[in-house]
């Protein structure tokens, strides 16, 4: 039977076990031996990793073919118009490629959310918000290069949702085994 962990990544922790420039890794947390991360969060991302010792498995959970939605919550810069979060919607040309259509709504902060180390930049006349973003996609950065593309800097970044996988009771540098033939 496949084993698969849910894991809440702190920010500045790497989503591989091989500590690297300094940087805390999967190894400092998770015990385990034999799983690998589906797919990864970069260091100043925050929330829900999914690891597993099953290769069919991981690459479900991450390859966007399988469109498994990832939702995230998303601290920006500003306070995005309605035209902003359509643009979201509609697919964001990057550059290097276009943006599949994804869901975009407003959402007030998090209850319970713990305070991030280190925290966000504050700025005292510039006014922050949360969105919700759900992609069936996962590039290198992506959101924040789709926010920052619209004119809304991210300021903070964290994967809530993984298909039917959430962050429910999951303190940062937490784990937990999941049901793998949730996936």
């Amino acid at each position: 039977m496949s084993r698969l962990l849910l894991f809440n990544k702190p920010c500045g922790v790497l989503s591989q076990f091989t500590p690297e420039a300094g940087h805390p890794c999967l190894a400092d947390f998770i015990p385990v031996k034999g799983v690998y991360p589906a797919g990864r969060l970069d260091a100043d991302s925050e929330g829900l990793l999914l690891l597993t010792d099953d290769g069919r498995l991981q690459k479900r959970i991450a390859d966007p073919a399988h469109k498994l939605p990832k939702t995230y919550w998303v601290q920006v810069e500003g306070e995005p118009a309605e035209a902003a979060l359509e643009h979201l919607r509609r697919g964001v040309d990057l550059g290097d490629f276009v943006t599949r259509p994804c869901d975009v709504r407003r959402m007030a902060e998090p209850a319970g959310l713990w305070p991030r180390d280190p925290p966000i930049r504050q700025r005292r006349n510039i006014p922050t918000a949360w969105l919700e973003i759900v992609l069936r996609e996962g590039k290198n950065r992506q959101v924040r290069r789709m926010t920052a593309r619209i004119g809304h800097p991210t300021l903070r970044l964290i994967r809530a949702v993984i298909g039917p996988f959430t962050l429910a009771g999951l303190s940062p540098g937490t784990w937990r085994e999941g049901d793998a033939s949730r996936a």
